[in-house]
């Protein structure tokens, strides 16, 4: 029951639910508390895929008291019969499959995104003009402002956008750039594009990555209203929404724009709707954890001090 529980579980929580919360519109209202939901349904997610994998691992290969496994494959086809048998090969086998695509992902989305930007960073410094605090400058007419995390970050604007933007609206764009380096939002998205990597296609949704995208600037977008106010802010992202940015970089416009200036007109951020959501995640890891997990070690200790 363990392993069949864990992998509805990691099933349900890496397509139906990451569906439902995409179309959700109160994490607009709470987008910090929304991503931590996120950040929970992920983890919770591959925990479950782990952990069905390790309940089968130990119903196959049970110890006995010299250490060696007590069951044969005859005996466990015996056991279960073969259907249920040949879904707990095929489990154990997309366990080790998840978890060795998961750790591939981590290393080639660090590799190739870091190689992105440390040559987009090079030429930056190459062409544009410098300014105190890692800015940049580059003499294009187009508006425009993105920036480069990393240790060597970088954030960069246009002519376009200076001689644009009135002085409350440069400072609101780079109050949402520096939003993004300080709380190394970049560290928040690799996760998820790692872990979307790692799930088959016919289990994963795309819904999380796009939605932590999203909720990634309207954290910076709250940052930046607290420095410069929502008006200035608005009008800054309208001019800087069609500017196009290089892959691996965290752009202040984009698709997202209309969205997010609308937001800046409605109700605001919503305490209730933060510690729902908070709530909610600690749920997603604890109650699961309680209800299968504890049983599951329980027959565990049963197994080794019998």
């Amino acid at each position: 029951m363990s392993a069949l529980a864990f992998t509805v579980m990691a099933l349900v929580l890496s397509g139906p639910v990451p569906a439902m919360l995409a179309r959700a519109t109160w994490p607009i209202r709470a987008p910090r508390a929304a991503i931590v939901l996120w950040q929970a349904i992920a983890l919770a997610a591959v925990l479950s895929a782990f952990s069905a994998g390790i309940a089968i691992a130990s119903r196959l290969f049970a110890p006995g008291r010299d250490g060696r496994p007590t069951a044969t494959v005859s005996s466990e086809i015996d056991a279960l019969g073969w259907p249920l048998w040949t879904a707990y090969v095929l489990v154990l086998g997309l366990t080790l499959v998840v978890g060795a695509r998961l750790a591939v992902a981590v290393v080639q989305v660090a590799i190739a995104t870091r190689r992105r930007r440390a040559h987009h960073r090079m030429v930056v410094d190459l062409v544009g003009k410098s300014q105190k605090s890692g800015l940049r400058i580059l003499d294009v007419e187009e508006p425009l402002a993105y920036c480069l995390p990393g240790v060597r970050s970088r954030v960069v604007v246009s002519e376009g956008t200076l001689t644009t933007l009135t002085h409350n609206e440069i400072a609101a764009i780079l109050s949402h750039e520096r939003a993004h380096l300080r709380a190394r939002h970049d560290l928040v998205l690799e996760m998820f594009i790692a872990v979307h990597a790692a799930f088959p296609r016919f289990v994963r949704s795309a819904s999380a990555l796009d939605a932590v995208r999203l909720l990634i600037e309207m954290l910076a977008d709250d940052a930046a209203v607290r420095a410069a106010g929502p008006t200035p802010l608005a009008r800054a992202l309208v001019a800087c929404a069609e500017g196009r940015t290089p892959s691996g970089a965290l752009a202040a416009g984009g698709p997202t724009t209309l969205l997010r200036v609308r937001r800046l007109g409605g109700d605001g951020n919503s305490l209730s709707l933060a510690a729902g959501a908070y709530s909610a995640a600690a749920a997603v890891l604890v109650v699961p954890t309680i209800a299968v997990v504890l049983p599951w070690l329980t027959e565990l200790h049963r197994l080794f001090t019998a």
